[in-house]
């Protein structure tokens, strides 16, 4: 089992910054790979950035490209999203999820290949 917690969700004006958290328990956080999803109202949950294993391979949605970047503290039981350049477009609830049977090298990128989900934590990005 694998609990999650997010954290650092807030209101931000555009060109602004925030970090994400999202907090595990859990043995097996050190062999999940890990992801960020958000949702916005209305629309399907949708892929943002995901973490293999120790953080050796990444990968973003091209939207968020060059202005997010996700790592991991696996000392910490802790992965994070740190959000640059904000855009109003990027308001939504975040969710971290983790797999724990994925290969070592692998990024996870669909949705319904996580097993374990946070509550999600708001960003509000005003224009």
């Amino acid at each position: 089992q694998v609990q999650l917690v997010e954290s650092g969700g807030g209101l931000v004006q555009a060109g602004g910054s925030l970090r994400l958290s999202c907090a595990a328990s859990g043995r097996t956080f050190s062999t999940s790979a890990m992801g960020w999803f958000r949702q916005a109202p209305g629309k399907e949950r949708e892929f943002v950035a995901a973490i293999s294993w120790r953080g050796g391979s990444t990968a973003y949605q091209d939207s968020v490209k060059g202005r997010f970047t996700i790592s991991r503290d696996n000392a910490k039981n802790t992965v994070y999203l740190q959000m640059n350049s904000l855009k109003p477009d990027d308001t939504a609830v975040y969710y971290c999820a983790a797999e724990p049977t994925a290969l070592r090298f692998r990024v996870v990128t669909l949705v319904s290949e996580y097993d374990y989900w946070g509550q999600g934590t708001q960003v509000t990005v005003s224009s």
